[in-house]
């Protein structure tokens, strides 16, 4: 009776009574709900996890870089690229390239050949590039030799001077000069030096015009003097050009040549064989031609050139310095309002390391330099507007830490300085130096070819290209360090050591990402 009473109690024959009583089925599915839910709980608290301590370009799938394959099914029956580049720059911007094509790639990614050009056209392209650097590299051994007979004439001057108790220092006094200084921090890769080295150097020049020959009289120009020198620059002519389409050198006609380009010159050459012979062997695994060069090449290619000091090294280094120099001479001439600054040959070094043809090489680093070559002017224009870019994203995504920066009197971003210089070559690796690269490459591609207007569908899925892809990875490098350097750093010295002790412990693929999540957030307000 009391289970009638009960069940009465509950709501009588409705069946509600009947449901409150335990059956096997009934335990059986709610034992299931149980599980279905427990298991959604923990799904939902893992997915929490992930998003609170990764960031959202790490969630995504990695893709892998264009193949051989991939590569060579991307043309049509003409060799022109089937889509205008696009499924090209796509696969390059998400993953790279792969080292065995890059030889074949990278004059598409650097300027040489255009992304619609046919074979046809890109080997006359290749036969008209080949001339060029070849009449390059005929002017810089008639101005080196022009050099080096000023130079003997400048030192029996300078004698015969002596001999009649002339003081060389009080000609000069007397004269106009041409003083070039240039402040700038060391590129050292030992790096964690904050100081300002300032080099300058006195020319006193007096041109005469004799039959079409040109000879000087200078106050002596010790080119030993610069061994030590980190950095030196003869002051230019300077033109304020951010847009690299209006940006065409002009190389003058020997005949033309003036005596202050000359001892430009002979100042650059000095330099770049320097750094060529100084040069580290990170290229090493990716030029197996130049590590298997003999000896006697070696030394006759070294020597053509006119390179020196080399003994020590191995035949494989005197081969990679001796194009080092070839190159980067011819650079010099080409764009003699920029010349040679040291880096460059740092810049220069991965891309003969992967293009084994000098004149290819040329071109490409001649592509590379139409943006980087704001880098090395002696006004520093480039420089303080890459510098205010990286400052503006780290404001525009961390109050906190810029504030923190604008106590330390370092909002300027100072301490990134050798980053945006050689473009993070000294912060990573050889080969996580040419993957940033390359995705830099292909976005400023995309926007010189219009892509980025012409297929704007997918380039919406992800960050569209930007010219100033690096800034945002410098920008992403420093917010990657954000509680370390709030928590302990108070002063810029302290934050430039950090950052130039970070080479080879930064995660390339991460850099990219968490650059890319930048640009998609902030590009429109930058």
């Amino acid at each position: 009776m009391v289970g009638a009473g009960s069940s009465e109690a509950y709501g009588g024959s409705d069946g509600w009574g009947n449901a409150l009583i335990p059956s096997s089925s009934n335990v059986g599915i709610a034992a299931v709900v149980t599980t279905l839910a427990g298991i959604a709980l923990a799904a939902t608290l893992v997915y929490s996890s992930r998003r609170s301590h990764t960031s959202p370009g790490s969630r995504r799938r990695r893709k892998h870089a264009l193949l051989a394959k991939q590569w060579k099914g991307l043309f049509d029956a003409d060799g022109r690229l089937s889509d205008g580049g696009v499924k090209f720059l796509k696969k390059i911007r998400t993953g790279g390239v792969e080292p065995s094509i890059r030889m074949e790639v990278w004059p598409f990614l650097l300027g040489m050949y255009d992304v619609n050009s046919s074979k046809s056209e890109r080997d006359g392209i290749k036969a008209k590039k080949r001339r060029e650097y070849a009449e390059l590299r005929k002017q810089c051994r008639q101005i080196s030799k022009r050099g080096e007979k000023s130079f003997k004439l400048n030192l029996a001057s300078g004698n015969n001077s002596n001999k009649d108790g002339e003081d060389i220092s009080q000609v000069s006094d007397s004269s106009s000069l041409d003083e070039a200084t240039s402040v700038r921090p060391s590129l050292s890769s030992d790096g964690a030096s904050s100081s300002i080295e300032l080099h300058g150097r006195k020319e006193l020049v007096e041109q005469k015009e004799n039959d079409g020959e040109i000879t000087t009289e200078t106050d002596t120009l010790d080119l030993d003097s610069f061994g030590d020198l980190e950095d030196i620059k003869p002051l230019l002519a300077s033109r304020d050009i951010e847009d690299d389409k209006v940006y065409k050198p002009v190389y003058s006609a020997l005949g033309n040549m003036t005596t202050r380009k000359v001892e430009d010159f002979v100042t650059w050459q000095r330099i770049i064989r320097l750094d060529a012979i100084r040069a580290n062997s990170e290229w090493v695994i990716y030029s197996p031609c130049k590590v298997s060069v003999s000896e006697e090449k070696a030394h006759q290619l070294a020597k053509s050139i006119g390179l020196k000091d080399y003994e020590h090294l191995e035949p494989s280094r005197i081969y990679h310095a001796a194009h080092l120099v070839a190159i980067l001479e011819a650079y010099s001439v080409y764009d003699s309002e920029i010349g040679y600054c040291q880096g460059m040959s740092d810049l220069l070094s991965p891309i003969i390391s992967v293009i084994e043809e000098d004149h290819v090489a040329f071109w490409c680093f001649v592509g590379f330099m139409r943006k980087a070559r704001h880098n090395f002017r002696l006004d520093e224009i480039g420089i303080r507007r890459q510098l205010n870019i990286v400052s503006k994203i780290i404001k525009c995504k961390d109050s906190h830490l810029y504030r923190h920066l604008e106590d330390l009197q370092a909002e300027d971003c100072f301490f990134v300085y050798r980053m945006v210089v050689v473009l993070f070559r000294k912060e990573l690796t050889f080969e996580q130096t040419l993957c940033l690269w390359e995705v830099m490459w292909a976005d400023q591609v995309a926007i010189r070819a219009g892509i980025i207007k012409r297929t704007w569908r997918w380039l919406r899925l992800r960050a569209p290209p930007t010219e100033d892809l690096l800034l945002y990875a410098i920008a992403a490098c420093v917010l990657q360090k954000r509680r370390l350097i709030i928590d302990n750093y108070s002063s810029m010295e302290e934050i430039m050591k950090e950052c130039n002790s970070m080479a080879g412990h930064l995660d390339v693929w991460k850099l990219l990402d968490d650059a890319h999540d930048l640009v998609a957030t902030f590009h429109n307000k930058i």
